[in-house]
């Protein structure tokens, strides 16, 4: 199964009916072409509420801890109430540009 497709499957099961996207940023980076190394996951999920930012993060690795030390390189994880994405006017910042591996 696609790396892709596993995320989205794990995280839906995890959190039904919440808004995700799940974005391959791969490309961006100094990888072969078609690599499912470097993810950018938005996850909108009222079961975050009265949650701190890191406890968030500490439920996502733990859900994908198999995938983080396996075919994962970078997961940037934008996790948030309901309340906080609109407050965001449900946006999502762009991830910076690769800096590393040799391009120029």
């Amino acid at each position: 199964m696609p790396v892709t497709h596993e995320l989205h499957d794990r995280i839906a099961a995890r959190y039904p009916g919440d808004w995700l996207v799940i974005e391959n940023e791969s490309h961006r980076h100094n990888v072969p072409i078609d690599s499912q190394t470097h993810f950018k996951v938005t996850l909108v999920s009222a079961q975050f509420e009265g949650v701190s930012r890191v406890k968030r993060h500490q439920a996502l690795y733990q859900l994908l801890d198999d995938l983080v030390a396996g075919p994962i390189h970078a997961l940037a994880l934008h996790l948030h109430t309901p309340d906080e994405w609109q407050a965001m006017h449900e946006s999502t910042p762009d991830s910076p540009d690769c800096l590393g591996g040799g391009r120029g």
